[in-house]
């Protein structure tokens, strides 16, 4: 795990992969108690592009019935939030009397978890649940209640596993955060 730079911007290691795995691995395991025994199939609603890695690493350590959905909303540019919300491309299906399960990359001020609650809601979802993969609790201000969270981070700028610079760092097996 080498720093890298992008656009200028110098970024250092700061999680490895393993530990992303741990993280995940405990998240799917209350998932995994929560969700076992039901009787419909719950809808996992990836939020792209960000998520992309941490869904699909999760959806493997998932052992109950779920059928994915996908939803791309944008609210950064560069390396802040906008406040912005903006939707690219709408819910890939019918949430419509089904539970939801959210799955964010990074929940920082919490704009983006409260807008698509509402919108799952105005949609005619059963029941939505939150999980994200990273929360600032430092910059959360909203009384929405996030149901997993693999770790909680301190408020920096953080790329690699899904997380992007300019879109750029997606791919990176772990996390590197802006050096000081």
């Amino acid at each position: 795990m080498n720093g890298i730079t992008l656009f200028g911007k110098r970024f250092v290691p700061y999680i490895p992969q393993a530990e992303l795995e741990q993280d995940i691995d405990r998240v799917a395991r209350r998932m995994n108690a929560d969700f076992a025994g039901g009787e419909d199939v719950p809808v996992l609603l990836c939020v792209l592009n960000g998520s992309i890695l941490f869904t699909g690493e999760l959806m493997k350590r998932l052992d109950f019935n779920l059928e994915l959905m996908t939803i791309k909303l944008s609210s950064y540019q560069g390396t802040a939030s906008t406040g912005n919300i903006r939707e690219i491309t709408g819910i890939s299906g019918n949430v419509k009397g089904r539970r939801v399960i959210i799955v964010e990359d990074i929940v920082d001020t919490g704009n983006t978890i409260v807008y698509l609650r509402k919108k799952l809601m105005d949609e005619g979802a059963s029941d939505i649940t939150i999980c994200t993969m990273l929360l600032k609790p430092d910059v959360y201000r909203q009384e929405l209640k996030l149901d997993y969270v693999a770790r909680e981070i301190p408020n920096k700028f953080v790329l690699g596993f899904g997380l992007d610079f300019n879109e750029l760092g997606r791919n990176l097996k772990e996390l590197y955060v802006l050096a000081e």
